[in-house]
């Protein structure tokens, strides 16, 4: 976050302050001090652009800087602790208001004016190749008297420059997608849903920096801007607003992808439905067979069990006829139900 320093000070010093660490869209860690040890990423002293020492606590960056006044201090803070940032603002002259607003992490881009200080909300944005994810962070900007044409345009210029990257990776990712949902990959559906949420949040990213910037550019009258630094902002205003548009231009695609990916796991789903069915329907024909079969062989097989229990009493063993009658008997009914299962289609 940058900072403006007292109006009777020569000093230029700009405070960065980091709210939480770069996370992925939507896994963001809860605001709070860092645990284990110091909040200060870095401090650096500056003179005529030129890196002059890196004080170790703000403490010290606070006294090297009174004995300096024509040099600019960055101050840069991750997760402080409620203290320190006070201590910036007491040093600084900072607005007690714009203190509490910059310790409030997961804002969306924005410019805040409390006075002569102009708080800004930036989301960096990162593309990690090994994972094929983007990592956002939350940057939060100070800007006061003498500082706007010295360090914070480089600030907002780093961070959009940063955008790059990240886009030339997301259109990598969206042509890897689309070769994937026509290879069957059954996990990319997952990996639709996830960039699809990433540019989500790289739109809220993006989007708000363009009325913010034109916002800017309105009041350079105004406030007197300098030249060089006008030429800045209208860069930056140019790559947002080109990076905006590419970021806009993703969701349509892959909302486009995740309806065709929907249509042919619906298309698989129903083919295997299908040969499901198929398979089921040719079983149960082969069951319908081999029952009926059973069935006609079932008869001579209870005929022959009868008249092969070998009783002393059974008249039909007896009489001449008895065979013949036993064989046409098991040929008929055999026929009968052979007659029977052809007409329902069982054989």
């Amino acid at each position: 976050m940058s900072d403006h320093p007292r109006p009777s000070r020569k000093n230029h010093p700009v405070m960065p302050l980091y709210p939480d660490p770069p996370s992925r869209a939507g896994k963001t860690p809860p605001a709070g001090p860092s645990a284990g040890g110091p909040s200060v990423v870095r401090a650096t002293l500056y003179r005529g652009g030129r890196k002059v020492s890196s004080p170790a606590t703000p403490a010290e960056t606070y006294r090297q800087l009174r004995a300096d006044p024509d040099g600019m201090a960055w101050i840069g803070l991750q997760r402080p602790t409620a203290q320190e940032p006070h201590s910036l603002a007491t040093e600084f002259g900072l607005h007690e208001l714009v203190v509490e607003d910059a310790l409030e992490a997961h804002q969306r881009p924005k410019p805040e004016r409390y006075g002569d200080t102009l708080f800004v909300v930036l989301r960096a944005a990162r593309y990690l190749d090994a994972p094929e994810e983007v990592d956002f962070g939350e940057l939060h900007v100070f800007v006061g008297p003498g500082l706007l044409a010295l360090g914070p345009e480089a600030v907002l210029y780093a961070v959009v420059d940063g955008y790059a990257p990240v886009v030339a990776g997301v259109q990598n990712d969206v042509d890897e997608i689309e070769t994937e949902v026509f290879g069957g990959d059954p996990s990319v559906s997952r990996r639709i849903y996830e960039l699809s949420r990433e540019m989500a949040e790289f739109q809220r990213a993006t989007r708000p920096l363009v009325g913010m910037l034109h916002g800017l550019m309105a009041g350079f009258a105004k406030h007197g801007t300098d030249e060089e630094l006008q030429r800045y902002l209208r860069d930056v205003a140019d790559h947002v607003t080109h990076i905006s548009e590419r970021v806009d231009g993703f969701r349509q695609p892959l909302t486009e992808i995740l309806t065709v990916n929907a249509t042919l796991v619906t298309q698989q789903q129903n083919a295997e439905m299908r040969a499901l069915a198929e398979a089921g329907f040719e079983q149960n024909e082969e069951v319908k067979k081999i029952s009926a079969w059973a069935a006609i062989l079932f008869a001579p097989t209870l005929v022959g069990t009868i008249y092969g229990m070998d009783f002393d009493t059974m008249p039909e063993l007896h009489w001449p006829l008895g065979y013949p009658f036993a064989v046409v008997l098991m040929a008929g009914v055999c026929a009968s139900l052979y007659a029977v299962f052809k007409r329902k289609d069982w054989l």
